[in-house]
């Protein structure tokens, strides 16, 4: 069993209806979630966008290796109505995202799948759930806690717990 960190994200429609339903479906196809971040309200990433998004983190336990589970997550997004570009359009709106930021401390790079997530230590909106949920994580290669990684983030974006008006 290994314990991997996702990143939910969304900004099209009911966004927290498509993180509620992404981590269903993660837990029906790859594995039981055993913790979840707050959910943070964020500006887009490498992109404007007017609508912002909503981001969690969620812990899972899985018996899957890192590529099947990759597929999986990639297939339910699918599944929930993402549609993707072509490869090299750069960042865009979306129904839902499913990033794995952590597999293990396992350190992978193949042509389609690298973990940690490459772009982590950037990104605020990633960050902060981390520290949230798992402060003394250690990034396997930058060898940096999730908490001292938040700390030196360049990412000046806002970022702040969302809170839902329901």
């Amino acid at each position: 069993m290994e314990i991997c960190y996702l990143l939910l994200g969304s900004n099209i429609g009911d966004r927290l209806k498509y993180l509620n339903k992404a981590s269903e479906a993660v837990s029906l196809i790859a594995g039981r979630v055993i913790r979840c971040s707050s959910v943070y309200e964020t500006e887009s990433w490498g992109f404007v966008d007017s609508t912002p998004f909503l981001n969690q983190v969620i812990v899972i336990q899985t018996n899957l290796g890192a590529d099947v589970l990759m597929k999986k997550l990639l297939l339910a997004e699918t599944e929930l109505g993402r549609l993707r570009g072509n490869a090299g359009e750069g960042y865009s709106s979306r129904i839902i995202d499913i990033d794995l930021l952590f597999y293990g401390q396992q350190i992978i790079n193949e042509p389609e799948l690298t973990v940690p997530h490459p772009r982590l230590h950037q990104r605020r909106f990633a960050l902060m759930p981390m520290v949230e949920i798992a402060p003394g994580l250690i990034h396997p290669v930058l060898k940096r806690s999730m908490a001292e990684l938040e700390a030196i983030c360049p990412d000046s974006l806002k970022v702040v717990k969302f809170k839902s008006s329901n």
